[in-house]
């Protein structure tokens, strides 16, 4: 994306400029791995009126086109980033669900090679390491 506007990342994927999809892509930009209910906060701020349902469609029409990347852990709410087209991974905190990216290991999509594709082309492998964030483990360490 490098220094394109949101306008120009938004005309870039044929999609029509909207204030809600630009503010939406701004909150999402602002907050990596964030989830619905934040990104809307984040939107709000800057237009206040804007519908729950404008943030939702805004978020689907973006994932649909590659703009943001929708990721949903297990057990989890979808989260958004704009970190897209890179098949990097995430580890997420079992204790208080903080995300953090992390670099394919390999660096070649995929980085993952399935032992049996099934007559599938691969172009992509999804892997979310579990674990304890390091101030869950601080805070386990004082109890």
């Amino acid at each position: 994306m490098g220094n394109e506007t949101y306008e120009e990342q938004l005309r870039g994927a044929s999609l029509r400029v909207t204030r809600p999809r630009v503010a939406v892509l701004g909150a999402v930009t602002e907050h990596a791995h964030a989830d619905t209910e934040t990104i809307l906060g984040a939107v709000r701020e800057r237009l206040p009126d804007v519908s729950h349902q404008a943030v939702y469609d805004s978020l689907a029409a973006l994932s649909a086109a590659g703009i943001v990347r929708r990721l949903q852990p297990s057990g989890s709410v979808a989260r958004y980033e704009t970190r897209v087209g890179d098949n990097h991974h995430h580890v997420v905190c079992r204790s208080c669900g903080a995300i953090a990216d992390v670099d394919c290991a390999v660096g070649d999509a995929p980085c993952l090679t399935a032992s049996d594709d099934h007559g599938f082309v691969v172009d992509e492998a999804e892997v979310i390491y579990w674990g304890t964030c390091p101030q869950c483990q601080a805070a386990l360490r004082k109890i």
